[in-house]
């Protein structure tokens, strides 16, 4: 069966820096209070791959106790993106990737399905260089599953020819529902029954493994 696409997460896929973004939630919620910044980067962990602006939504109406307004709600995306972004410019890959992007390059269509804001995504992923490795690259909104149905529909690509890689229960829930195989990275998916590494070194040899005709 052949390769059609493989579409990967950013934060903690492509680049290290789901670190970096748990203190900038924690940085976010300090003005509230230690608890409110504790239930809010609990929060982010368990919901790796949501859209930060969701999560916002959350710390005011679980911990806060109301709703967001609008104003509040660009003003938070406007300090994250000031406290994270030089960081994530700077941030190592993730061990293994660099190599998966350039064996694959060519070979099949490669895509970033991120929950990361679409406009900050591609100038991150410019300035890095890496940009020019995949034939899409999309961001929040909408959700991680539209979105992932989204880029299928657009490369014309059969779900179950197409493999989503990920480091969340998001990415997996996404790639669950619209029907793609799924590689797992990172210690929040270990023992789960789908391929899974600790990094990125052994994801071609698997593909490759897997799958005849992909190149």
């Amino acid at each position: 069966m052949a390769l059609s696409c493989i579409i990967f997460d950013c934060d903690g896929v492509i680049l290290e820096s789901v670190p970096v973004k748990t203190r900038a939630f924690a940085r976010i919620a300090e003005p509230f209070g230690a608890e409110a910044a504790d239930r809010l980067v609990m929060y982010h962990k368990a919901h790796g791959g949501v859209s930060r602006y969701k999560k916002f939504e959350w710390l005011y109406r679980e911990v806060l106790g109301r709703e967001i307004t609008q104003k509040e709600l660009a003003d938070l995306g406007r300090k994250f993106a000031e406290i994270a972004f030089e960081e994530v410019c700077r941030c190592d890959l993730v061990p293994g990737v660099e190599a998966v992007l350039k064996h694959w390059q060519g070979r099949v269509p490669m895509y970033i399905c991120s929950g990361a804001p679409h406009e900050e995504l591609h100038v991150i992923l410019q300035g890095r260089g890496l940009d020019h490795y995949f034939a899409g690259i999309y961001g929040s909104p909408p959700a991680k599953a539209e979105l992932l149905r989204g880029i299928l529909e657009q490369a014309g690509a059969d779900p179950a020819t197409a493999v989503m890689i990920g480091d969340s229960v998001t990415d997996l829930d996404a790639a669950t529902f619209v029907g793609t195989l799924f590689y797992g990275r990172g210690g929040e998916l270990r023992g789960g029954s789908f391929p899974w590494g600790e990094d990125l070194t052994g994801l071609s040899a698997w593909l490759e493994a897997q799958y005849t005709g992909g190149s």
